[in-house]
């Protein structure tokens, strides 16, 4: 019988490739660091290849090796999805479900979504994580992560996503604002009187294209970390947004002085959807989840402020 690479081995590979360090793979593999380079070196000799280049004591993975591991991450992830298979007796929305979701959805939607599971699929223990979408999506891409709720489009590589519900842009600004005419013609608006939030989160990126924001110099150069610092600038004066009706509904401007208006450039929008990994076995699951956090998104959005 041909020798075969163990689960172990490949479990032990993708913690080096995680780690990038003997010492802190073995840690975290609870081994001593000679049982693991002992282990990835039979690796090598069970598929006769090399996985790294070592130099003294350094390594780095051989272009071969980077794909070994991608190949036994899917082998984990189909041999845990397996086992859970098996926990469940093959039954849909039973056993953990990890969900991730974006700061700019989650504190929106993730409570009704975790009520509705939980009167809906009972036996389904749905476990919820936020992050950015860059984040999540690598989480998801390594099988940290079942599925990820994210605003779209987005560059998604090979995962298979689906738009759930469309959410418009609103312009807020302070009442006392109102007939400045800031929710006419962007390119009259003064520099630096847009707030957005930082870079790294996507809404930033989808309320420049949808709004049309072509001149920078339009933008503050103070970037907020979430959409609660985005309201307290506004609030006090000090530039206009724009944000989702999604968190408008939710009732993030209560307590305000602030008020909403259609950007001018008309349907200004993004899409919110899912996304998951093709290869997996739980797209039964998916499907199901996706349905409900359709239907939770459709009240939120289309709900009146």
């Amino acid at each position: 019988m041909k020798r075969l690479p163990s689960i172990k081995q490949m479990q032990y590979l993708l913690a080096l490739h995680e780690h990038q360090h003997f010492g802190r793979a073995a840690e975290a593999c609870f081994i001593g660091q000679s049982t693991l380079s002992a282990a990835i070196a039979n690796m090598e000799e069970t598929l006769n290849v090399q996985l790294l280049e070592r130099d003294h004591k350094t390594f780095i993975f051989t272009p071969l090796g980077e794909d070994i591991v991608r190949q036994a991450r899917y082998i984990i992830e189909q041999c845990e999805e397996l086992s859970l298979f098996a926990q469940c007796q093959g039954k849909p929305m039973s056993g953990p479900f990890r969900l991730g979701c974006i700061p700019t959805i989650a504190p929106f939607v993730l409570s009704d979504i975790m009520a509705e599971c939980r009167q809906q699929f009972p036996e389904l223990q749905l476990l919820l994580r936020e992050d950015t979408t860059d984040n999540s999506l690598h989480a998801l891409g390594e099988g940290r992560l079942d599925m990820v709720l994210l605003a779209l489009p987005y560059e998604t590589g090979a995962f298979h996503t689906e738009v759930l519900a469309e959410d418009p842009f609103q312009l807020v600004l302070h009442r006392d604002w109102l007939g400045h005419g800031f929710e006419h013609d962007i390119t009259q608006w003064p520099d630096e009187s847009i707030f957005l939030l930082e870079r790294e989160h996507c809404l930033t990126g989808h309320a420049v294209k949808a709004c049309e924001l072509e001149d920078n110099r339009k933008v503050n150069l103070f970037f907020a970390t979430s959409l609660h610092t985005l309201t307290q600038m506004v609030n006090n004066k000090l530039g206009v947004t724009f944000m989702p009706q999604l968190a408008i509904n939710a009732g993030l401007l209560q307590g305000t002085e602030l008020v909403c208006q259609r950007p001018g450039t008309g349907q200004a929008s993004r899409d919110i959807g899912v996304a998951w990994r093709p290869t997996s076995s739980k797209l039964h699951s998916y499907r199901l989840l996706a349905e409900l956090i359709r239907q939770v998104l459709q009240k939120k959005v289309t709900s009146p402020a």
